[in-house]
């Protein structure tokens, strides 16, 4: 096996993937024909200023448009209009870029063309409550979805069922036909999860939404409830005839960007095995497992042989167990899985492929066999820590935090561990 420096090789990893996750060559393999009428382009996301940077340099021909991002996360634009908003919990500048986004489809007719760029955050930037509800609703909704351990998916479809524009509501909005073009972050690729489907409805009904609610113990306000029990709730059909001339097209996904990186691995000398791209749980448990597979193939050489780098994408959940602490799922698993590798050696980077894990600065974090010793020798108590839900402060004081700043790009988490 040739020398590597552990951190250097899962950065190069990580920036493989990143790279792979690139919206360009995606959208290029599925430009639309252009249209009789105009070409309208909606977006949202946390790389949809990104996406409409890329479309417009392959587009020929007249462009316009709005798109959301958030704050931070913008590019220049020359034709199409971009809002910044606020992640993940929404804000009135959401609010604002959605009535924007359904007014600039609203007047459209069936001889004009929108082109949705659609990637993970868009949830928390379209806001848009139903009637007897206010933005205040939806951000507590977010807070207490965030804080829930609810997967993506379950907390997707109460958004859908409490809001205005998601649930295909925005296509279903428009006589224009629609291509939506999705970076997907959302495990198993269901175009309709990915920022809670504003242009690609799906077959879950209001009643699934209260059974999560319940499920989660989710203490949504009265008029919330009282929505979700009324038929005001219930979101577009996937078989209305108003989706007739849509198409959709995952042009970006974790599983290729593992791939990517499994690639430039072997290229390296180091054997890649990928374990699934699709990884769901709590991510302290979700640790454990990715813990336990790397002490097995170290000490016994199984169910892979060393050296290996093993990778694996998904998204995992946190259930807050105290408020104050700091950092997001994959500090939260990078912790847990410090904890669980202490004195072997075994080297990890867990790290959100936008750049952003949670609501801080950093994409995520190392750790090692001697995390654990370090962070004692720092004065803190990593197993206090991972109760506390605040990782982001111990990796902060021991200089283990990853930070790549905004990527452009959002296909989720990304883990590399390696055995040397």
């Amino acid at each position: 096996m040739p020398p590597v420096e552990p951190r250097s090789f899962l950065t190069t990893l990580f920036q493989a993937a990143v790279t792979a996750a690139d919206p360009l060559e995606g959208i290029r393999k599925h430009l639309p024909q252009k249209p009789v009428g105009r070409t309208i382009v909606i977006g949202a996301g946390k790389g949809a200023a990104q996406m409409a940077q890329a479309l417009e340099s392959l587009w020929d021909g007249p462009l316009e448009g709005v798109v959301v991002t958030r704050y931070g996360y913008g590019c220049t634009l020359d034709h199409i209009d971009l809002i910044e908003a606020s992640h993940p919990v929404p804000d009135a500048a959401g609010l604002k870029a959605a009535k924007r986004l359904m007014a600039a489809v609203g007047d459209l007719t069936a001889d004009d063309l929108v082109i949705a760029l659609i990637c993970g955050g868009g949830s928390a930037l379209l806001p848009a409550p139903p009637a007897g509800l206010t933005l205040d609703d939806e951000i507590a909704l977010n807070e207490m979805l965030l804080a829930s351990g609810a997967p993506i998916s379950a907390m997707n479809v109460v958004r859908k069922h409490l809001s205005t524009i998601k649930g295909g509501r925005l296509a279903a909005a428009t006589k224009a036909r629609v291509v939506s073009l999705i970076v997907s972050d959302i495990p198993g690729d269901n175009p309709a999860h990915v920022a809670s489907g504003p242009t690609v409805a799906d077959g879950s009904i209001r009643h699934d939404a209260l059974e999560i609610v319940r499920q989660y113990g989710l203490a949504l306000p009265q008029a919330a409830i009282d929505h979700l029990n009324s038929p005001a709730a219930d979101a577009p059909d996937p078989a209305d005839p108003v989706f007739a001339r849509h198409e959709h097209h995952i042009i970006a996904s974790a599983g290729v960007s593992l791939q990517a990186a499994a690639a430039l691995a072997q290229a390296q000398g180091i054997p890649a095995v990928i374990l699934s791209d699709s990884i769901e749980g709590e991510a302290r448990d979700v640790a454990l497992m990715h813990a336990a597979i790397a002490r097995e193939v170290l000490t016994r050489d199984r169910p892979f042989k060393k050296p290996v780098v093993i990778l694996s994408g998904g998204e995992t959940t946190v259930t807050l167990r105290t408020r104050g602490g700091r950092g997001g799922r994959n500090g939260e698993f990078t912790l847990a899985m410090a904890l669980a590798i202490d004195g072997h050696d075994i080297h990890v980077l867990a790290a959100d492929t936008d750049g952003i894990d949670g609501s801080e600065n950093n994409a995520g974090a190392f750790a090692d066999g001697g995390s654990v010793k370090r962070l004692r020798a720092a004065g803190l108590d990593p197993r206090r820590l991972l109760d506390g839900n605040d990782s982001y402060s111990g990796f902060l004081a021991i200089g283990d935090l990853f930070e790549t700043g905004p990527t452009g790009t959002n296909v989720n988490d990304f883990r590399a561990i390696l055995i040397v």
